[in-house]
């Protein structure tokens, strides 16, 4: 699923005056920020702008499909992107990725970061691995803005760890707003566009859906979950991930929480004005989910999930049919760490071996992931493809199959 790569980078240039000379392609449209990207079935663009509270959709050229979909491999992406827009990678944050459906061109929203401004970009990605900017300007589109846009002024407060007071690198989150949440993940179905972030009331967690073509309207609920590892209820944290599947013969959406419990909510209770109680199914305990993916692996359908502190977790669709919910009370009382025997608590899958930190992950085609991967060693941000029933380069590991003496035995 696709979602921003640091709340508080995309708060940051949120939070700017939109000062620099913008790229000018984001001028025609308003575009102020890039975030969150998804597409339709037939490669419209939705591209999230959490700075005005906006989501644009733009009509993307026709494009062919290739005869066959092939990997994409790019050593050091932020700086080839940085060099494309004529800036140092310094200044470059990456913001979401998404795949058009036909053309299997690959599309990463990002943003130019200037001392106290920032402006907007879209770059893509051709199959042969080119690099070029988008220009917006050319684009018949379409924009909705969002009802219950949160306040301007409101920030997070900082914390420390336990009693702990906040360190300095604490404190700098007291100047992110709330608003760069407004926007979180998109997922587009069936001619609607549910959209997750937060709202401006004490009530934050909200849930949008929306038809398309745009009309005005929209449908705004808010979201109440029981956090297992947090022993609480809880509606401000919004959904970071989320995919709709049939679960139990009724479409449902699948959503994966920060500190990561996974929940399920049918798509009839997300009507305007209400107030959903998601069933929390899975709880994997610390953690930042990034994206939500929908698959075949060996032919059945699952979802591949990935964090920013953990491994990724495949999770067999079907397994959800009939999940046992928790709510308060289910399991012993009080707050649940990593270390603790009962966790992680439910269905939960299996957890994979992926080589790097994945900021970034989308569908390439069927057989691919594409990801934007921070190398554990060499700290480079590279763009890797990889069949999606092993998603893993080999080049950091070293096993008893790359010694020469083992293939002289055979």
């Amino acid at each position: 699923m696709k979602h921003l790569r640091s709340t508080a980078i995309a708060a940051l240039i949120a939070a700017l005056p939109i000062g620099m000379a913008p790229v000018a392609h984001a001028a025609s449209a308003d575009l102020k920020f890039a975030g969150a990207l998804e597409f339709a079935d037939d490669g419209t663009l939705f591209v999230g702008d959490n700075y005005s509270g906006a989501i644009f959709a733009f009509e993307m050229p026709s494009a062919a499909a290739p005869d066959q979909v092939t990997p994409v491999n790019i050593g050091d992406i932020d700086v080839k992107i940085a060099d494309v827009l004529g800036m140092p990678s310094s200044a470059l944050a990456i913001n979401d990725m998404a795949v058009h459906p036909v053309s299997a061109e690959i599309y990463i929203s990002v943003s130019r970061i200037g001392n106290f401004e920032s402006a907007p970009a879209l770059i893509q990605v051709s199959q042969a691995g080119e690099i070029s900017v988008v220009d917006l300007s050319s684009l018949n589109f379409q924009k909705q803005m969002l009802d219950h846009y949160p306040d301007q002024e409101t920030t997070f407060r900082p914390r420390g760890l336990g009693q702990m007071p906040p360190l300095v690198r604490d404190q700098a989150k007291g100047e992110i707003k709330l608003s760069s949440l407004a926007i979180m993940d998109m997922e587009f179905h069936e001619g609607e566009l549910f959209v997750s972030g937060v709202a401006f009331d004490n009530f934050l967690s909200t849930l949008r859906r929306m038809p398309y073509p745009f009309t005005d309207t929209q449908s705004a609920a808010n979201v109440e979950m029981y956090h297992i590892s947090h022993d609480q209820f809880e509606t401000r944290a919004p959904i970071r991930a989320m995919s709709i599947h049939e679960i139990d013969g009724e479409p449902t959406l699948v959503a994966a929480y920060t500190c990561s419990p996974i929940v399920l909510i049918g798509l009839d209770e997300i009507v305007d004005g209400a107030k959903i109680s998601a069933r929390t199914i899975m709880d994997y305990g610390n953690g930042q989910p990034l994206d939500m993916l929908s698959y075949k692996l060996n032919g059945e359908e699952s979802l591949f999930l990935t964090s920013n502190s953990r491994s990724p977790h495949i999770i067999p669709v079907s397994s959800l049919n009939d999940a046992q919910s928790y709510t308060k009370g289910d399991l012993p009382e009080g707050g649940k760490s990593d270390t603790m025997p009962i966790m992680p608590v439910g269905d939960t899958g299996k957890a994979i071996m992926f080589d790097g930190m994945s900021l970034q992950m989308a569908n390439l085609g069927e057989n691919f992931f594409v990801s934007l991967t921070r190398d554990m060693y060499t700290g480079s941000l590279n763009m890797d493809s990889n069949f999606n029933g092993f998603p893993n380069r080999l080049h950091n590991l070293v096993a008893e199959f790359d010694f020469p003496q083992y293939w002289e035995d055979k």
